[in-house]
């Protein structure tokens, strides 16, 4: 066995997708010769709580930690809801407040990279006790936050373990980065930061072909694409909705508004008889007032069952009654590195996708492989139309079947195989 040092800052009872990958690699690892020991903060803000979660925990693996001092403790006697959507890299680009705008001011000239960036040096001072008396042979850390990466930048300089560092999201290029209303001179520390961070790694993984391709101009490492990826659970028994329900698991924030599906929708709804009474929009996590508002322009009120954040397993179960999965991301060039691991469980379902985004996104290439539905951009609204008039039409014949997928590469523990053998390469 492979002794490996984890560093993540999501861990159960954090809920939501940033905690999941990890948790399953460190699940598996020991099937495939790895040893972890995961490091995690003590008395963490988690924005999100999944408490299933820890039932995914081997009992016998070990667990260090250290407490954590976050600014979000204190931000959210400000704006309760803000910070919240803050901590969890929910940040708005209009309408904002005075308030939210010196939050963000705060925050992205404050704390570089990332409001945990107080967490490194203490961490780095335990970790090194801990390793001169309970050696590893590699240190493995995920992000974001980003500041995780600088535990493994100065834990590499000053013990010369070898480092993987993980990006579940781009740096730099992620789509919010510059509404974080940066200065010039923070916006070079964190290219700075995210070069060193990059040079310096003996490995570097990602979840997408676009973030390896960014990657790869700024460093001569190699740059590995692991997918996120579907855990493959106990049998899921689908009910299927009774209506022709299209519905989208997840948070949906007002950027991500899919105008022109809801503009398609109220179109067929006018022009097709019964499509307005059979029509169900299932939306569930938390849903901005900007969604709200055009579901309202668009007579679609009615039709929306807003069911609020779920536990991941009743978002399993919404995932195989729907009888149209909804992927909806944001149509803009930063976004074309953006694979929402909810597309993997999507896939598992067997529901057939509509996803919508970016040109050139790498969504689109997972859908097709997979053979799990279509993927359109928002100037593609009548290929979208006589799409979903096909499968209403299939709903009220002999109904939307199910769909042979190609998704035995996106199996959680497959994944495991593939970091595992990285990792023995460090």
């Amino acid at each position: 066995m492979k002794r490996v040092l984890v560093i993540t800052y999501y861990w159960p009872p954090a809920g939501g997708p940033g905690v999941q990958r990890w948790l399953y690699f460190v699940k598996y690892f020991r099937d495939f010769g790895i040893d972890p020991v995961v490091y995690i903060p003590q008395d963490a803000h988690y924005p999100l709580r999944d408490e299933s979660f820890l039932a995914e925990v081997p009992s016998d693996i070990e667990i260090i930690s250290q407490p954590v001092n976050e600014p979000y403790k204190f931000a959210k006697w400000f704006s309760r809801k803000k910070t919240k959507e803050m901590s969890s890299g929910i940040i708005a680009k209009n309408n904002l407040s005075a308030i939210e705008k010196m939050m963000l001011y705060v925050r992205g000239n404050f704390f570089i990279p990332d409001a945990r960036v107080g967490w490194v040096k203490p961490s780095v001072t335990f970790l090194k006790k801990y390793l001169s008396e309970n050696p590893v042979e590699s240190v493995v850390t995920s992000g974001p936050p980003h500041s995780m990466h600088l535990i493994g930048l100065q834990l590499s300089e000053e013990t010369k373990i070898p480092w993987l560092a993980d990006f579940r999201d781009p740096w730099t290029t992620i789509h919010y980065h510059d509404s974080l209303r940066l200065t010039e001179s923070s916006k070079r520390k964190h290219k700075q930061l995210e070069a060193k961070v990059l040079q310096s790694a003996n490995a570097i993984t990602v979840t997408s072909p676009t973030t390896k391709k960014e990657f790869e101009a700024i460093t001569q490492r190699s740059v590995t694409v692991i997918t996120n990826g579907f855990e493959r659970r106990e049998t899921i028994t689908p009910q299927l909705d009774k209506k022709f329900s299209l519905a989208h698991i997840g948070s949906l924030l007002s950027e991500r508004n899919p105008t022109v599906l809801w503009e398609v929708l109220d179109e067929l709804a006018s022009e097709i008889e019964g499509f307005r009474e059979d029509l169900e929009i299932v939306l569930a996590g938390v849903v901005g007032d900007g969604i709200l508002k055009s579901l309202s322009n668009f007579g679609l009120s009615q039709n929306l069952r807003n069911v609020g954040y779920v536990s991941h397993k009743e978002a399993l179960q919404l995932q195989h009654n729907a009888q149209l999965l909804l992927l909806l991301e944001i149509d803009s060039p930063e976004t074309r590195a953006i694979i929402p691991g909810k597309l993997f469980e999507y896939i598992r379902a067997e529901r057939p996708i509509i996803a919508l985004g970016p040109k050139g996104s790498d969504i689109q290439q997972v859908v097709k492989e997979s053979g799990s539905g279509d993927f359109y951009i928002s100037a593609e609204k009548e290929k979208l139309k006589d799409a979903i008039l096909s499968y209403y039409n299939d709903f009220k014949g002999e109904g939307v079947g199910n769909i042979s997928t190609n998704i035995s590469k996106y199996t959680r523990k497959h994944l495991t195989e593939q970091m595992a053998t990285l990792l023995k390469t460090l």
